[in-house]
C-alpha cells in the first residue's frame, strides 16, 4: 500500500553522472551563478565551466546564500 501522506521529492541525480554533465555551462547556469555569487560576496570564473560543475558550484553558493 502507497502511504498517501508521504511526501516525495523529485529524484535528483548527481551532476556528475548527467549525460550532458561535461557540456559547456548553459547561458541560464553562468548568469545565476554570477548573481548568487554577487550575494555571497564571492568571486566565480564562469569561463570554462561545465554543466555539472556550475551545477555543483550553484548548490555550494546557495548553502552559502541560503536560497
Amino acid at each position: 500500500m502507497v502511504d498517501k501522506n508521504a511526501v516525495s521529492s523529485p529524484a535528483e541525480k548527481d551532476p556528475s553522472d548527467w549525460v550532458t554533465g561535461e557540456e559547456p555551462a548553459t547561458g541560464p547556469q553562468e548568469s545565476y551563478l554570477s548573481t548568487l555569487a554577487q550575494q555571497a560576496g564571492a568571486e566565480v570564473d564562469t569561463d570554462g565551466l561545465t554543466k555539472a560543475e556550475a551545477s555543483r558550484k550553484i548548490d555550494e553558493l546557495k548553502q552559502e546564500t541560503g536560497r
